[in-house]
């Protein structure tokens, strides 16, 4: 035998034992991303037998100006509906699109979103000059079809103040067991609550006459969430910075959708060794008929060079008997169709 066929043989060899040896589950099927491209923000939804998803595109701010949406009957496999709202559709939107929460009502699909990141007096990146930093806010679309397409509903932002010093992003319907449609929101470590009237044109007083009450838990700083299981009100939000792997994901329980919210914990961060960083931004899905909790998040692939490098992943929660939260691990494999 030859030098090179006596090396052939070596490098088969050696390739076959360490293959061999290779740790159990190193081909499973990674499912974590669930869509290609960078996404963050993701809105979890179930609409009869369909999931769907409603994420921000991850990008600069005067590039972020479309959502697309995904679909999918198994959880595993996504079908990618693009540009179902854009700028054509929203005349005043100039600028950083995102944050996406939608819900149905009378068999239309409401789709309610951030728009040009406005600032107020006071804050270090105002510019009185600029029209974009103080027109803006939170916005509403609608639609006959969750897959759209999206117009606008009021052809003016629905929140465009600064209510409690509260930043009008980051927005979440939820519908509590009476039809009251409660709306978290805020940014800047504020987070409001309202109700939302019949129509979906404006919101119910409180008793104190004012629309907003302000309800930050310990730690809030954007990205509130809210899910009810067994009778509890889950409030959820995420705390640190969205730039960088500070972000995480906390909770509260309370046994009405209007709290108090007290601060049980963190579920979901990064932690040296882990496969991502910054996770956060989420929003949780229930498989119907069962007790099944999904959490749907993003997080930045290891090892990134871009703030706006996000992607979009899925992973199963899990309860304590006492009804708090464990903590999500991520995972490449993430949910399957079982």
């Amino acid at each position: 035998m030859d030098i090179k066929n006596f090396l052939l043989v070596v490098w088969i060899l050696i390739g076959s034992s360490a293959f061999a040896q290779e740790p159990e589950g190193q081909h499973k099927i990674k499912n974590n991303p669930i869509i290609e491209g960078w996404y963050a923000d993701p809105e979890g939804v179930v609409f009869g037998a369909t999931y769907w998803v409603y994420p921000t595109v991850s990008d600069n701010y005067d590039k972020q100006l479309h959502l697309d949406a995904f679909s999918s009957k198994d959880l595993v496999n996504w079908e990618k509906h693009e540009r179902i709202l854009d700028t054509t559709k929203i005349k005043w939107l100039r600028q950083a699109l995102w944050a996406p929460s939608i819900i149905e009502k009378d068999s239309r699909y409401f789709l309610f979103f951030g728009a040009n990141d406005i600032q107020r007096p006071g804050r270090n990146s105002y510019d009185p000059k600029n029209d974009i930093n103080h027109f803006g806010g939170i916005g509403i679309a609608v639609a006959d079809n969750p897959e759209g397409p999206f117009n606008d509903y009021l052809s003016k932002p629905l929140i465009s103040e600064f209510y409690n010093d509260a930043q009008p992003i980051d927005q979440f319907v939820f519908r509590d067991t009476d039809d009251t449609y409660y709306f978290f929101y805020g940014g800047w470590s504020h987070c409001n609550l309202g109700v939302l009237n019949k129509d979906f044109t404006g919101f119910v007083t409180w008793e104190d006459g004012n629309l907003f009450k302000e309800i930050t838990p310990e730690g809030y700083v954007e990205g509130p969430f809210m899910f009810l299981r067994k009778g509890i009100y889950y409030f959820m939000w995420s705390e640190g910075n969205w730039t960088n792997g500070s972000y995480k994901v906390a909770y509260s329980m309370a046994d009405k959708a209007t709290g108090p919210y007290k601060r049980v914990g963190t579920i979901l961060e990064s932690k040296e060794g882990d496969i991502a960083t910054g996770a956060g931004h989420h929003s949780v899905v229930n498989r119907p008929g069962t007790d099944e909790w999904i959490l749907v998040y993003h997080r930045r692939p290891i090892p990134n060079e871009d703030r706006d490098h996000r992607v979009t992943c899925m992973d199963m929660m899990e309860f304590n008997s006492d009804g708090t939260i464990k903590p999500v691990k991520m995972t490449f494999e993430g949910v399957t169709n079982n």
